[in-house]
């Protein structure tokens, strides 16, 4: 029911979606709706939580490949950044952000939620990463926080404008780009000089 809900907010938005159509996306009856969520409020609440926390788990297995064994900083960055930039492009990933912006005002508590199981767990989970590729000696960095939301933003940043908000299809080698400008510009601020 959470996925079939997540598609009507998605499509129609909050305030168009009706528990009859959601109900019908999920080839239920709508007293099960209500009988399982409550009423509509709860349910999006719940819908969202349950899309955010997927996008997360996909981001986190991403950022968890990121060892410190690599060869090459820079092409070990552009694989990660790559595909950060490709979970956070995804579908759902932009509907969710459309829908959170969309009803912020009505739902403030959900911005937590939804913040708290996503961008700031894959801020912590790369800084860590950052953080003992430091001190490996593969980069020079105080604030290991700070240089992962710096990443994030280097990568993501540039396409909130270029996909209109995920309206319009970024082709994948405007996204590639991206990311190769992101990553020399991270490995300008932060990498280590090569040792002789």
């Amino acid at each position: 029911m959470l996925d079939a809900s997540f598609a009507v907010f998605a499509r129609e938005g909050y305030n168009q979606a009706s528990v009859d159509e959601i109900a019908s996306e999920a080839g239920v009856a709508k007293p099960t709706v209500y009988n399982h969520f409550g009423g509509k409020e709860e349910l999006f609440r719940e819908a969202m939580t349950a899309t955010a926390e997927r996008a997360t788990a996909k981001s986190l297995a991403v950022v968890a490949e990121l060892s410190i064994d690599i060869e090459n900083l820079a092409p070990a960055l552009e694989s990660v950044g790559y595909r950060l930039l490709n979970c956070y492009c995804s579908e759902d990933a932009w509907a969710l952000r459309r829908l959170l912006y969309a009803e912020i005002v009505r739902f403030p508590d959900l911005f937590e939620k939804v913040w708290g199981s996503g961008p700031s767990q894959l801020s912590e989970a790369l800084a860590d990463r950052l953080a003992r590729l430091a001190l490996a000696g593969r980069l020079r960095l105080t604030d290991p926080v700070r240089a992962a939301e710096q990443f994030i933003a280097l990568i993501t940043g540039p396409l909130e404008g270029r996909s209109v908000l995920g309206t319009r299809q970024v082709p994948d080698k405007e996204l590639r780009e991206t990311v190769q400008a992101a990553v020399e510009t991270f490995t300008r601020a932060f990498a280590a000089p090569a040792k002789d």
